[in-house]
């Protein structure tokens, strides 16, 4: 059943409570008859998902300037939030089919949730749930190079070469392998990603020493590809991504 909300219990009951589960506003009126018409659609779709998603309406009559907070200039109109924010909305009495689809957005897949749990066993049943999805066949990836298991790690990348994150993980793993950034990659398995960056790059700068099996070229390559990997998992806005990406630009001239 559908929260009442109003404007004095709006931001507890919708702005701080979709921090923590998505809640779906529908903006109604008594005397709406498209708004009476949604409303099951919208019930159903919200009981249906187990407390996933929570339902909460706003009569627009009695909470005008809530209304006016929002833009809201016909009815019914529905806006989904999540971590205080507008993330979807719709205006009228869609199909179902439709809110049904609203809904799901809101609510992670079974492939996020094992991505979520993040050990080797939930990512391996997400990516073969999706073999598409690079995101999940990197985590898996990395997964198995944390216990060593390099020829897994390239089996779980492999198909996935556009992909940064992919990409760096065979060339982290062709480079361990003639012997080139071995510091680097002892320095990533126990988490300090800026050892690790500083020791690729001083690698690409000063080129590397041992290219056992791999041309001068090809290894400066595959580190140019095992920095941009690891800069994958660094928040873009980060100012040291930003310092190390100055770097690597300059160390390729």
């Amino acid at each position: 059943m559908a929260l009442a909300v109003t404007e004095a219990t709006f931001d507890r009951d919708v702005i701080e409570l979709s921090r923590q589960t998505p809640v779906v506003v529908d903006f109604w009126a008594s005397w709406c008859g498209p708004c009476r018409t949604l409303t099951p659609a919208l019930e159903a779709a919200e009981a249906s998902r187990g407390g996933k998603v929570l339902l909460a309406k706003v009569d627009v009559d009695a909470n005008q300037s809530l209304a006016a907070r929002y833009g809201v200039q016909g009815i019914p109109a529905v806006k989904a939030f999540r971590d205080g924010e507008i993330v979807d909305e719709f205006v009228g009495a869609v199909p179902k089919a439709k809110v049904e689809s609203f809904f799901d957005a809101l609510v992670p897949s079974r492939v996020d949730e094992l991505l979520d749990k993040g050990d080797e066993l939930s990512l391996r049943e997400a990516a073969e749930m999706e073999p598409s999805r690079a995101d999940v066949a990197v985590a898996l990836g990395r997964a198995r190079l944390e216990r060593g298991a390099e020829d897994e790690a390239l089996e779980a990348v492999a198909g996935h070469e556009a992909d940064f994150g992919a990409a760096g993980i065979a060339a982290r793993v062709r480079l361990k392998r003639a012997g080139i950034g071995e510091e680097a990659f002892v320095a990533l398995d126990r988490g300090d990603r800026e050892a690790a960056l500083d020791a690729l790059l001083a690698e690409l700068e000063s080129g590397p020493s041992n290219t056992d099996g791999l041309g001068p070229e090809e290894a400066r390559e595959l580190l140019r590809q095992a920095i941009i990997g690891v800069l994958t998992e660094v928040d873009p806005v980060d100012p040291s991504a930003r310092a190390y990406r100055r770097r690597l630009s300059s160390a390729l001239g």
